[in-house]
Parts: structure tokens; C-alpha cells; sequence
């Protein structure tokens, strides 16, 4: 089967229906791959939301750190933040379903050799680590606990990983890593600061695909999150968060030929 990897949608449910048929226009028996950020800060995030659950098994999404937002913000561990457009998900009959639905979707997923998460991965880890430790989170956010889970998440530290950690500060390393790197040093150490591009690294650090020796290289990564790096598709890692939401592209991939598939996008929100 034929498998399309699908960039931030932030809620722009419109463009995402229009690259789905472009999809299908090419590929009608194509599987979906979501790589994270299917809601906030566009205008139809209920609408979004329902859509990748009503796809059933011809789609599948990894969780970003928005998707996990809005699970917080259900449970009321964190306040809506500027910008939100979550308000339609939380008033909605279908809320709960929809949420159990949503904690229950991986951080990490493989497809052959490709291995697609939201943000990207430490660069310690190999894809067959990057995966067992994503279950590890899983396994807390779908189980009786989920709550408790929720609330020892959010921080920035541990921001560098260690096979020892336990407990909150273990699943919160992943977390970050899986959710929202962007940049960090050789040593895996993360920053959370800064989110331009490439070329505004912090002294010492630098986007977290380059690091030299990253033991992932050997599967191409596949993330979303860094809507001011934009597409990149090179061996071993392709970028697909074309800043949708900020009056950019919707982009999905090929994995099967690397063609790239976009619609362009209206403003919904300004930077800043």
C-alpha cells in the first residue's frame, strides 16, 4: 500500500480535505500518515479532529506537543494558551470519545525505513530505541494514570537524556524530544528557546538531524513541528511542517517515491 506522510494541519480542516483528494487523485487506495499538530490555532480543529478518527485504518496519526495540549487543557492542568481554537473539541458531544480516541494515538510510528514522530530524536537514540521508549510514554498516557502522567509532564528539564532516568523525568526527556526539538548541542543536550531557523542556532547547538554520528541516520525521519525550517527531504530525514496555519503549504510526501504533494493555505494566524 501506498503511504502519504501529512504535515501540521493545526486545525485548517478545509486544506487538509483538499490534499486528501489531491492524494487520492493520484493514490485513490492511499494510507494517511499524520505526523502531529492536527488541532490548534486554525479554525476547525473539532472538524480535523473527527476527520483522522473517522478515517479509521486508512489513516493513522503520531502526537504533537498540541495534540497533547489539548489533553491537558481537557483536564484542566493547563490554561487555554493565545491563539487557541480549542473551544469547539471541549463544547462538543463527542469530546470524550474523541479525546480517549486521541490519547491513544503513538508517538512514534515505522514504516519500512521510514520513522515518523512530530518534533525528532535525540540524537543517542537509534530508531528501534526511539520506538521502545516512545511505548513507554504510551503505555502511561493510555492507562488508568493518564492524568497523573499528564500533570508530571510539561518542563524542561532533564533537557539532556540518560538511560538512567525514572519515572516523570524519564517520560518527560521523551516527551521533548519526540514532541519538540529542534535544536541541541553534541551531546544531546536540548534548547527550547529558540525556533527560527537553521541559520539562529544558539552557540553550541544545532538542529538536532545534523548532529554528527546521530545513530538514527539509518532510517529517514520523518517530523513536523518547525514551520520555519519548512520542506527539507534529504536521505535521512524529510521535514513536512510548510506553516499551514501561517498562511503557508500543506505538504504531504510519497514515502513510497518522495514525491511532494501541497495546497497553499490562508492566514489564520499571525506570528508573534
Amino acid at each position: 500500500m501506498t503511504t502519504y506522510a501529512i504535515g501540521d494541519i493545526q486545525g485548517c480542516h478545509a486544506r487538509a480535505i483538499d490534499l486528501i483528494d489531491k492524494i487520492q487523485t493520484r493514490t485513490p487506495d492511499a494510507r494517511l500518515v499524520f505526523v502531529g499538530d492536527a488541532v490548534n490555532r486554525g479554525p476547525q480543529s473539532l472538524a480535523m479532529l473527527r476527520l483522522v478518527r473517522e478515517l479509521g485504518d486508512r489513516a493513522e496519526m503520531v502526537l504533537g506537543n498540541h495534540d497533547l495540549h489539548l489533553l491537558a487543557v481537557s483536564i484542566g492542568i493547563r490554561k487555554p494558551g493565545r491563539g487557541d481554537t480549542l473551544d469547539d473539541i471541549l463544547s462538543a458531544p463527542d469530546c470524550a470519545e474523541l479525546l480517549d480516541w486521541l490519547r491513544h494515538r503513538p508517538l512514534a510510528l515505522r514504516e519500512d525505513d521510514y520513522l515518523m514522530v512530530h518534533a525528532g530524536l535525540l540524537p543517542q537514540w537509534t530508531a528501534d530505541q526511539a520506538l521502545a521508549l516512545a511505548r513507554e510514554v504510551e503505555a502511561a498516557l493510555r492507562g488508568p494514570d493518564w492524568k497523573d502522567f499528564l500533570r508530571g509532564m510539561y518542563g524542561n528539564e532533564p533537557a539532556r537524556w540518560d538511560d538512567h532516568l525514572q519515572g516523570a523525568d524519564r517520560l518527560r526527556c521523551i516527551v521533548n524530544a519526540l514532541t519538540r526539538i529542534r535544536f541541541c548541542s553534541a551531546d544531546g543536550t536540548m534548547d527550547f528557546h529558540t525556533k527560527d531557523g537553521t541559520g539562529e542556532a544558539p552557540a553550541g547547538f544545532m538542529p538536532w538531524f545534523d548532529v554528527p554520528g546521530r545513530r538514527s541516520s539509518d532510517v529517514t525521519v520523518v517530523a513536523g513541528h518547525w514551520s520555519t525550517l519548512g520542506l527539507v527531504v534529504r536521505p535521512d530525514f524529510i521535514a513536512l511542517d510548510t506553516g499551514c496555519v501561517w498562511g503557508g503549504k500543506l505538504t504531504a510526501v510519497c514515502l513510497e517515491d518522495r514525491e511532494i504533494l501541497q495546497v497553499d493555505c490562508p492566514q489564520y494566524q499571525q506570528p508573534g
